[in-house]
């Protein structure tokens, strides 16, 4: 039955679900009723945990952020993090597993805990919290894998990045080996979870597990005590820390980060930092003799581990005044037992390492100070960093504490009833601090020494140094605690050596970082007597860096004071006959330079003063005019728009100073003049056909419809493929190219040759990678129409029920949906300019078809949810119409075929705009109907007063554009579709 059909029992229905919008509405006024999670009572869930009655919605309360969150928000802002903040829970469960049981103990663990449904937004500039109504059901998501592909399925599940604006703070994925062998992975974003939130969830689990499978709890649960109300009493609390940020000026003052060994290799421009870990296996009773130093001492095992890691940080840098972080936690007192949330801090321990003190010594030092930033450990670090200002900060921006050390006991697993657990380990790919060390008694029987690390801001050699010293030290201190740490090496061994240049004595800072560069041959620096300092290179190969590039790692690397005006390349270096460079002979020596000029000086020193409040000179430190991470979003996101060069709030953080700021915008703005000027339109292959389609993502669920629907039509295509699957798409007609979306030069060649485009890849979640890829393709092309494959996610959630095309976003937004009209606005901005055609951006719903990209939606999102429902004959819970004041919930979706037939009629006729390209739309309910019969599985649909995450869509797509090439053809109807994803599906193992 379909849902668009316009016929009398369509008309009943609408009337049946008017009359249920009428009584929804009508009972709004008669307040809310407490309702417990899915499983009734008996499931011990809090008060505060209510679910609006049907089209009864409060006003949400916006409740400040922590400090601890706002942390947590603004990582996720400056960009960077990846899979930094996701806190993975595995655990492998052997036994009898019941996944629906599973299900029901989630949600109720959910409808217990509020942080875990909160999304967070911005009211007058400031973040806030949300809480969500509890959904009826949590999906939990199963797929059938053998232990080779596991690894895999987890790691691609616990890098998939969150929305935090939707509320997205947890997930769980099944991963089923057999009848008895099952993977549970719960994925968590840091801003909802901290490691005791863990214990709490993996205890409270197996209690609601238990009553889901035989209603008998091992023990009734308390009321959970809830997170927004730690953060009001934290808000509350602010005004009266006065005193105590007074106190940690006054222990931190002067103190700088600890500068590290710098990479043989410079590091690449990139927010990312890539995790490696080196360990060092340590002899069983050390442990045990590190615990009785302790004891005789007055110290914790934590201190006598510290104190290690402060002698090889000792050994590493060569410095006497270190700093380094501990987490510390604001859990204390009876109220926040079994609190779940995000209650860590992190303290900076300072100590003086002068003097050669003996082990012994110098784990007193170490715990007096340690001792002292536990006391005021309730002090948020944030508003410490932000009271010490600019000196708090290393020159790259980054804040005083980038080394930590920690004690890692046992991990903690989820133990269900019936079943064995073994923990599974999840790394991270990336590192929140640059190092960091850890002993390791997870397993008792095997400690070890570890160190995880920043790849791009220490190197393997270093690295490797790093953990044999932590290791030997251990074993030191385990054996004679009255030792002096061995001795350090020389001073300076960690530079790079003195190149041709100059005495070693003599070299600036910007030699060494510049001959430490494995393209640079040699350098020199200039220092006249008025005006800053001017950097003179030599390259080893014409294809090198160039001066902006080589600016910009300096910037990165060195303190603001020794970064040059500029960097000059020359072919040689002019010497004297003694041998140091001739600067009489070098060329262009400027003299003091002026006031940066130009569009984007004013640019930068406008956004310097709305946003921080004062005009700024070329030089003034963005922390010492009183900002911040918050503020440096901010500020980036205003040069971002104003400018359209791509910048964030790290970019500011670690240029610092306008004139920094705007010698990096210079330079990407060169950058994007130099690809513009290398993507003129070149000679055409003579292997390039007129008319020829230059189609992305050729072997995709999309691209390939497309692809086989050009060449149907006689059109030449040039299909982009990776190298691994060009092999599938190799047929008459089609000519294959092989490249991704991070190949740009590709891309740009690509596009030169091509007399129109499809651009129908995506990434998916690297959405600077998916624009970075779009501003290149526009760059390079120069003739014929452009069309994109777009998605209404561009429209968000709008106010109305029927979206018209072109119709204005909505917040909130998803990233995916912002990245898609970041994408937009590049091509159309662009459409008919300098030789270009006419652009048309074509926005798609769900795709369906038989090709096994599209059947991977049968394992994911709202239909994933529904199809494994019915698949295992569990209970399908659906909204009832009305609620939420909606009269439908559903789905738009599009036949992959149709979708093909709508874009190449753009090439032919481009709408010059955004059109829908929609097959239909079709209700859950019947959606979940249509599975079941397909399936042979009986399911029970439940129609509910609460909107499940998933399926919280009731938009439909006008789609009037591109009606003709819309109009279905034989075989694409929905079940006919449906069938054929299905088919093709692997059956599970049972």
């Amino acid at each position: 039955m379909s849902t668009d059909a316009d016929s009398a029992t369509h008309d009943r229905r609408q009337q049946l679900q008017r009359e249920l919008l009428r009584r929804a509405r009508a009972g709004s006024t008669r307040g809310t009723t407490t309702a417990g999670p899915a499983t009734g009572a008996g499931t011990g869930a809090g008060r505060d945990d209510r679910t609006p009655r049907p089209g009864c919605v409060p006003p949400a309360e916006c409740v400040p952020l922590s400090r601890a969150q706002r942390r947590m928000w603004l990582m996720e802002r400056l960009g960077g993090t990846g899979d930094s903040y996701h806190v993975p829970f595995a655990t492998r469960v052997r036994g009898p597993f019941d996944v629906a049981a599973f299900a029901t103990a989630l949600t109720s663990l959910v409808a217990r805990h509020a942080i875990l449904r909160t999304r967070y937004t911005e009211h007058d500039g400031e973040p806030c919290q949300e809480v969500l109504p509890t959904p009826r059901t949590v999906p939990v998501h199963v797929v059938d894998t053998d232990e080779a592909q596991a690894p895999e399925l987890l790691r691609r599940e616990t890098a998939r990045p969150f929305d935090l604006a939707a509320g997205d703070c947890v997930r769980a994925l099944v991963l089923r080996h057999g009848p008895q062998d099952h993977t549970l992975l719960l994925t968590f974003h840091h801003i909802a979870v901290d490691g005791a939130s863990l214990e709490t969830v993996a205890g409270e689990l197996a209690d609601l597990y238990t009553t889901a499978t035989d209603g008998t709890p091992r023990q009734a649960l308390a009321p959970a005590p809830q997170y927004a109300d730690h953060a009001r009493r934290e808000h509350a609390a602010l005004s009266g820390f006065e005193e105590e940020l007074e106190r940690w000026s006054e222990l931190l003052a002067d103190a700088e980060p600890p500068r590290l060994p710098r990479p043989a290799a410079p590091a690449p421009h990139t927010a990312e930092r890539p995790a490696a870990v080196r360990t060092v296996p340590l002899a069983p009773t050390v442990p045990d003799a590190l615990r009785t130093l302790g004891a005789q001492r007055q110290a914790t095992l934590f201190a006598v581990s510290l104190t290690a890691a402060f002698a090889a940080l000792h050994r590493l840098t060569g410095a006497d005044d270190l700093v380094i972080g501990v987490a510390g936690t604001h859990r204390s007192g009876t109220a926040m037992r079994g609190l779940v949330g995000l209650c860590v801090n992190t303290l900076p321990v300072r100590v003086d390492l002068s003097g050669a003190p003996s082990f012994t010594q110098l784990l007193r030092r170490v715990s007096d100070a340690l001792l002292e930033a536990q006391q005021h450990r309730h002090i948020p670090f944030d508003l410490v960093l932000e009271r010490l200002g600019a000196g708090a900060r290393g020159a790259d921006g980054t804040a005083l504490v980038r080394v930590t050390s920690d004690v890692l006991g046992e991990p903690t697993v989820l133990r269900l009833p019936g079943t064995s657990a073994q923990y599974v380990d999840l790394p991270s790919d990336g590192a929140k601090f640059n190092l960091s060390y850890g002993l390791d008694l997870g397993d008792p029987a095997r400690p070890r020494a570890l160190v995880q690390y920043d790849a791009h801001a220490l190197d393997d050699t270093a690295a490797e140094a790093a953990v044999r010293d932590y290791a030997a030290l251990l074993h030191a201190m385990a054996a004679d605690p009255e030792l002096t740490p061995d001795p350090l090496p020389a001073a300076g061994t960690q530079d790079a050596s003195p190149g041709p240049s100059s005495p070693a004595r003599d070299r600036h800072p910007a030699v060494a970082a510049l001959c430490a560069h494995p393209m640079v041959a040699d350098a020199t620096v200039v220092r006249p007597e008025h005006g800053p300092a001017v950097a003179y290179a030599v390259l080893k190969d014409s294809a090198g860096p160039s001066g902006h590039e080589l600016l910009g790692l300096l910037r990165r690397t060195l303190a603001p004071e020794a970064v040059p005006a500029a960097v000059t390349l020359l072919d040689a270096m002019p010497r004297t006959a003694a041998g140091p460079a001739d600067h009489a002979r070098l060329p262009g020596r400027p003299s003091t330079p002026d006031a940066p000029s130009g569009p984007r000086a004013q640019a930068v020193t406008e956004a310097f003063t709305a946003v921080l409040g004062h005009r700024p000179s070329p030089d003034e430190d963005f922390f010492a005019l009183g900002g911040h991470s918050l503020k440096a979003v901010q500020l980036a996101e205003r040069l971002r728009t104003d400018l359209g060069l791509p910048l964030t709030g790290l970019d500011v953080l670690q240029a610092r100073t306008p004139r920094a700021l705007t010698a990096l915008l210079d330079e990407r703005a060169a950058r994007q003049s130099a690809a513009k000027a290398a993507s003129r339109p070149a000679a055409r292959s003579r292997h390039v056909r007129p008319g020829t389609v230059l189609v992305t993502g050729a072997t995709g669920g999309v691209g390939a419809f497309v692809v086989r629907e050009l060449a149907a039509r006689g059109r030449p295509v040039l299909a982009l493929a990776r190298p691994e699957s060009a092999h599938l798409i190799a047929t008459d007609g089609v000519d294959v190219i092989e490249g991704d979306l991070t190949d740009l030069a590709g891309l740009r060649d690509a596009v030169a040759q091509a007399d129109a485009v499809v651009h129908a890849a995506c990434t998916f979640t690297r959405h600077e990678v998916d624009l970075a890829a779009m501003e290149t393709m526009v760059d390079a092309w120069r003739r014929g129409p452009f069309v994109f494959v777009s998605s209404v996610d561009a429209y968000g959630h709008p106010a109305t029920d029927r979206v018209a095309e072109e119709s204005a976003p909505h917040e909130p937004v998803s990233p995916y949906g912002r990245a898609k009209l970041d994408c937009e606005a590049v091509l159309l901005r662009a459409a008919g300019t300098e030789g270009r055609g006419g652009a048309s951006s074509v926005r798609s719903p769900i795709v369906w078809g038989a090709h096994d990209r599209l059947r991977e939606q049968l394992r994911w999102g709202a239909l994933g949810t529904l199809y494994q429902a019915a698949e295992h004959g569990r209970p399908i819970e659906l909204p009832r119409p009305g609620t939420g004041g909606h009269a439908w919930y559903g789905a738009a979706w599009v036949h992959a075929a149709a979708l093909a037939r709508a874009v190449a009629e753009c090439l032919d006729r481009p709408v010059h705009g955004v059109a829908n390209a929609c097959s239909g739309h079709v209700s859950w309910h019947d959606l979940a109907h249509d599975l079941t019969e397909l399936l042979g599985t009986r399911a029970d649909l439940r129609e509910t007063d609460a909107v499940p995450r998933d399926l919280d869509h009731r938009w439909h797509y006008d789609s009037t554009r591109l009606a003709r090439p819309l109009r279905p053809r034989r075989g694409e109807d929905r079940r006919t579709v449906l069938a054929e994803m299905i088919t093709a599906t692997p059956p599970p193992r049972v």
